[in-house]
């Protein structure tokens, strides 16, 4: 597996639970809970952001990982 490959996936990983986040948020009455879940999507979102970014870097460095 290449780092490429690697890369996108843990993308479609870190996305994935953000949504999942974003569900359980949308599901519940708890406004705490609510307000949690909200955080921790912000939080996945941030992250699958970095991670586009090092894919960029990535993929300029070393353009055989390009997808």
């Amino acid at each position: 597996m290449t780092v490429g490959t690697q890369m996108t996936q843990a993308i479609a990983t870190v996305q994935n639970a953000a949504a999942t986040m974003k569900t359980f948020s949308l599901e519940t009455q708890d406004q705490q809970a609510k307000q949690t879940f909200e955080q921790l999507a912000q939080t996945l979102d941030n992250a699958v952001e970095t991670l586009k970014g090092r894919q960029k870097y990535i993929e300029k460095q070393e353009p055989q990982f390009k997808q």
